[in-house]
């Protein structure tokens, strides 16, 4: 009988040990996502590898689910729904409707959107950050995983790592700051690319 109690009691505490984690992971992203979506905007540098992107650093500004980034090779901006990619070395603009998952690869602070629906998450203190883990609860998902390493004072994320068809992509931040975005700035300007070829892809 005393054996029952006890495995009853441990299975209780690990419940709500888990339990606790979740909770935990989500309050840490609910902090970090006030951070990253200031409504105003931020700004910040990155640099990407892995999966079939070539590595390449640059910057990228955020606001709301509008993003621009810069590197040597592109320049993309995104309003929220049409995305522009030009092209440097073909002055040559691309316009796509991307996906969830195209849309995270340009666009790494996308989780602060994504963790609130259709995710399992934990997390854990490794190194003097926080690391939350995402996993997608449907099997069909473009991101099935994302890992976020978070800062425990400033909730400023450092670096993401994410699955995307069974390859990973890697993300590391740095220089982040709040810094006010005008709409403009999210959208392709042809006056500023009089010589480019513009290729419609929707």
């Amino acid at each position: 009988m005393k054996k029952s109690i006890i495995l009853l009691l441990l299975s209780l505490l690990t419940m709500s040990m888990t339990a606790a984690e979740k909770i935990d992971a989500r309050k840490i992203l609910d902090k970090t996502a006030s951070v990253v979506g200031k409504k105003s905007g931020v700004k910040a540098n990155f640099r990407i590898a892995g999966g079939k992107i070539n590595a390449t650093s640059g910057t990228i500004a955020v606001k709301g689910n509008k993003f621009t980034a810069r590197t040597p090779q592109a320049i993309i901006w995104y309003d929220g729904r049409t995305q522009w990619t030009y092209m440097k070395n073909t002055d040559e603009v691309n316009i796509t409707t991307p996906t969830q998952a195209q849309q995270a690869q340009m666009n790494p602070l996308t989780f602060i959107n994504l963790y609130k629906q259709g995710y399992t998450l934990s997390a854990k203190k490794t190194e003097g950050n926080y690391e939350v883990r995402m996993v997608a609860q449907d099997k069909t998902r473009s991101i099935q995983e994302m890992y976020v390493v978070i800062n425990p004072t400033t909730y400023i994320p450092s670096q993401i790592r994410m699955r995307y068809n069974n390859q990973w992509t890697s993300v590391n931040i740095s220089g982040f700051k709040a810094e006010s975005q005008s709409d403009a700035t999210f959208k392709f300007d042809s006056k500023d690319f009089p010589t480019a070829e513009v290729v419609d892809l929707r």
